[in-house]
């Protein structure tokens, strides 16, 4: 089992940036950064391995956010921000490594951070 405890978030407005970060207590070989908007489904934003030798972005996010890990704090760089950006964002850790295939799923992780909002605002 690992706790995830979540912080940053908040508002900001089109074309700002926005930093989440992730402090796991355990050991995870993967974590993820998923997200949430009002009446839609739980997607994929980006994922990687601990180790740093995966990674993975969903196509709406490439090249604006950067997901990196350090120590034990998984991170969240958000540039560019757009106004379908606004969800709440959860970070996920899972005790195995996954494929790249299984790294955007969120059936592969089994625990979940408590979340953080994120609005862009016009």
């Amino acid at each position: 089992q690992v706790q995830l405890v979540q912080s940053g978030g908040g508002s900001v407005h089109v074309g700002g940036s926005l930093r989440l970060s992730c402090v796991a207590r355990g050991y995870p070989e993967s974590m993820a950064w998923f997200r949430q908007a009002p009446g839609k489904e739980r997607q994929g934003v980006a994922a990687m391995t601990t180790d740093g030798v995966r990674t993975a972005y969903t196509d709406f996010v490439s090249g604006r956010f950067t997901i990196s890990h350090d120590a034990n704090t998984l991170y969240l760089l958000m540039n560019s921000l757009k106004p379908e950006d606004t969800a709440m964002y959860y970070c996920a850790a899972a005790a195995e490594w996954l494929t790249l295939d299984d790294l955007l799923r969120p059936q592969s992780y089994e625990n979940w951070g408590q979340g953080a909002q994120v609005t862009v605002v016009s």
